[in-house]
């Protein structure tokens, strides 16, 4: 198979942001009074939405729907602020998006982070490459592991969507790439351990982003 388009998930996957999403929701838990998490624990807080990251994070008996909400204005008020302390692409990620930027892939990334910031943080901290389509999570679209943010890619792009490389580090990614018809390139750098994105349909798993110019036909 020749593959011509890649679709990267953001967190997790092109940029350690860890750090700064933790910090800003410990921020607002201790605003409210409420016990605070370890960093490690926010691997398993991320990857569904802001909303659900929020409510993952609040005591059981806090969790009404219109508190949940309350909180997730504040910690985008703080993350707004923080979004760059610590946050980097990972090791590997510039040489990895060079090589297909040189074979003319057409890259996207999709994300269930909050649209804006998802194309501002794209923008700021990965501006060498030029990335066709950056979609987070929009009104009116349903989030991963819906395939459809990843469909509607691959119509823009015109490119079948069996063509896509889908990159990502959570069993959620894993699902939306197998929905979708993508092949589904599990990354062990991130939030989430091998047994999770195998059992959520991985074809392949990569240790470091030049892994997979070992085994996927791109030329």
């Amino acid at each position: 198979m020749k593959y011509r388009a890649a679709i990267f998930d953001l967190d997790g996957t092109l940029l350690d942001s860890l750090q700064d999403l933790a910090d800003s929701v410990n921020q607002v838990l201790k605003s409210q009074g409420l016990p605070v998490h370890e960093v490690e624990k926010y691997k398993y807080y991320v990857g569904n939405g802001m909303y659900n990251l929020v409510m993952r994070t609040l005591p059981p008996d806090k969790r009404e729907e219109s508190y949940i909400k309350y909180c997730e204005t504040l910690v985008k008020k703080e993350y707004g602020k923080r979004w760059a302390d610590t946050t980097k692409p990972y090791e590997g990620i510039p040489e990895l998006l060079n090589k297909f930027i040189s074979l003319k892939f057409k890259l996207a990334v999709l994300s269930n982070k909050p649209h804006e910031f998802t194309q501002l943080i794209v923008k700021k901290l990965l501006p060498q490459w030029k990335f066709d389509v950056v979609f987070g999570e929009r009104q009116g679209i349903p989030r991963k592991p819906d395939p459809a943010g990843a469909l509607e890619i691959a119509q823009i792009f015109g490119v079948p969507p069996k063509e896509f490389l889908y990159f990502g580090d959570s069993g959620t990614d894993m699902t939306t790439a197998k929905a979708a018809g993508m092949f589904a390139v599990g990354v062990l750098w991130g939030f989430r351990t091998a047994d999770e994105l195998l059992e959520s349909g991985a074809d392949i798993l990569i240790e470091k982003p030049a892994d997979i110019l070992k085994f996927i036909q791109i030329t």
